[in-house]
């Protein structure tokens, strides 16, 4: 029975694939310290045999005994409102926490996933934007707290397999949604079907011409559990290409959610990207994977778990 560690065990991507995993038959050790996550993605795991919960910082030493198959390296503070009420953690945890995480796989001779971002890209000034392209970040931007901490970690990540001949995965994740994600995360999809199931105006900043491109959950976590079966060393893609503005959808979360909201307007963040898409080309060539669940399905499952955490 393979073994996993799975750092950010507690969050909604990290639970998500804590699930896969154990469903694909690994024992799964999960750590998490819990400042962004939540027992509650995980009490369905309690008093299975095949998984343990330890509550740890990874940003220190991780000692476990016993062989390791799989390192994924998830945990960090990801959405907007997190990074930027917790700049220095999410630098830690992106650089510390890595260096932690591929100590690990190195001394156990595990293979290493990295979940990295579309926010290495920065806002972009190539669309879509495809692997080999550099991005435009910028570093001492309220935002070039997790852009950059993302970035330092796939430059650690490339490092230990280069020098140390660790077998590692990059995957950059464009915007997925889903069920367990935190109601007041700060993302736009959370951020939209709380207000609409509220009552409440839709909050859009900009003008709303920015566009982004939605990925489900499950469709994530099957690219992800594809790269890590792989051989491929390189970063890859795993989005949604199927592009949208804001303003549409915010238009889309009132028509389904069946709210009387309005859409209202707020300036626009400093450094927040124009626009998003993901070009999947490698993943399809070398993975086999595209997305199959479309917005809608995935929004009206979305904002069903919403709904029943709101009533």
């Amino acid at each position: 029975m393979p073994v996993s560690v799975v750092t950010g065990a507690a969050g909604f991507l990290g639970s998500h694939l804590t699930d896969r995993l154990v469903a694909e038959g690994h024992r799964v050790i999960g750590i998490d310290n819990l400042l962004t996550g939540s027992v509650a993605n995980i009490e369905h795991l309690a008093g299975n045999e095949n998984f343990k919960f330890i509550k740890q910082d990874v940003t220190e030493y991780i000692y476990l005994p016993g062989p390791v198959d799989f390192v994924f390296h998830f945990a960090s503070p990801a959405s907007p409102i997190d990074y930027l009420e917790l700049p220095i953690p999410t630098l830690k945890v992106g650089a510390l926490g890595t260096h932690k995480a591929l100590g690990l796989a190195r001394a156990k001779g595990a293979s290493f996933l990295l979940a990295s971002t579309s926010e290495v890209y920065g806002d972009p000034l190539v669309h879509p934007q495809q692997e080999d392209y550099w991005g435009n970040v910028n570093p001492i931007g309220p935002r070039g707290v997790y852009d950059e901490a993302k970035r330092f970690a796939e430059a650690m990540t490339m490092a230990y397999h280069r020098s140390h001949g660790v077998r590692t995965h990059i995957v950059r994740i464009f915007n997925t949604y889903g069920p367990r994600m935190r109601l007041r995360d700060g993302r736009v999809v959370p951020a939209f079907v709380g207000q609409a199931l509220r009552g409440e105006d839709l909050t859009v900043f900009g003008d709303g011409s920015q566009t982004r491109s939605f990925c489900f959950v499950a469709d994530l976590i099957e690219g992800i559990y594809r790269l890590s079966q792989s051989d491929f060393r390189e970063p890859v893609n795993i989005g949604n290409p199927a592009e949208l503005t804001v303003k549409a959808f915010a238009e889309k979360i009132i028509e389904m959610t069946g709210a009387r909201s309005r859409v209202i307007y707020k300036p626009l963040p400093v450094d927040d990207p124009r626009q998003r898409r993901p070009d999947i080309g490698r993943a399809k060539s070398i993975l086999g994977w595209e997305p199959r669940v479309g917005l809608d399905e995935g929004m009206r499952r979305t904002i069903e778990w919403f709904r029943q955490r709101l009533d």
